[in-house]
Formats: structure tokens, sequence, C-alpha cells
């Protein structure tokens, strides 16, 4: 799977006019799922976010996790994160997961970060989302499960 997280003072997701989701202190993260991931992946990518340090202490430095800072995570599927530039000027996405699959586990991922209890939202798989934010830091990291 890969992710990218942004450390964010609030973030929120509106579908269709309506705001399906808003998160304030916390990490916005953009999940894609790749067609070899896993549940195992869902969740060690979740417990990956989870441990990160990417919180400032009472010194200012990255060194809470998002549970100790007491943030929250909106979780928005986002296949473009898996887009293919090698040829052209146009992204191909065939290697994201197929969506079926691919909501299953981007729900999964969420899912697995409530079971840390951390406060989750998700917006809504497949939709045409508008997504607000307010980038803290900034703080934006890349993961990829693939990758160490």
């Amino acid at each position: 799977m890969r992710a990218l997280l942004q450390r964010v003072s609030a973030a929120s997701v509106t579908v269709d006019g309506t705001e399906i989701a808003r998160i304030g202190p916390g990490l916005l993260i953009f999940v894609c799922a790749m067609p070899e991931d896993t549940y195992d992946t869902a969740k060690a990518l979740a417990a990956k976010v989870a441990k990160l340090r990417l919180f400032k202490d009472d010194a200012g430095k990255m060194n809470l996790n998002i549970a100790q800072s007491q943030g929250a995570a909106l979780v928005v599927s986002q296949f473009t994160l898996a887009a293919d530039t090698s040829r052209g000027t146009r992204p191909g996405f065939s290697y994201a997961a197929k969506p079926d699959v691919a909501e299953t586990l981007y729900l999964q991922c969420a899912h697995a970060l409530k079971a840390l209890n951390i406060p989750t939202q998700t917006g809504k798989f497949g939709a045409d989302m508008s997504v607000a934010l307010t980038n803290d830091g900034p703080v934006t990291i890349w993961l990829d499960t693939a990758r160490p």
C-alpha cells in the first residue's frame, strides 16, 4: 500500500456539496491499495502510521505519535498514488488494485487505525471528493509498504 500523510491542524471531505468528514489536529492520510496488498498489509500500514513520531512535544521536537498528541486521522482513498508516469504525459493507473479490492483494503486500514484507539474518519471511496486541509508544518510523509 502507498500512503501520503499530511500533518494537519484541520481537514475535511465534502462530497456533492455535503461535508461527510472533518477532523481537527492530526493526520490526513491518502491511501492507495496495490494489487499485491492484503489485509496484513493494511494492518501493517496502520501500525506504522500510528507509531510515527510526527507531532511536536513540549520542546517543539517531533517526538510524539498521533495518539500521544491526541490527534485524529482522516483516511481518504486515492488511487492516483499508483500513477505510472514513465511513458508520455498521461499517467496510467494499472498499478492500483482493482476497485473492489482497493475499497476493502482502504477500509481495513481505517478500521485498523480505529482499533489502535485513534479517532478515525474516512472519505467516500470512488466519489469525486473535495478535500480541504490546513497543513501543519508543513509535514508531509510518503509511505510505501513495498519499500523499507
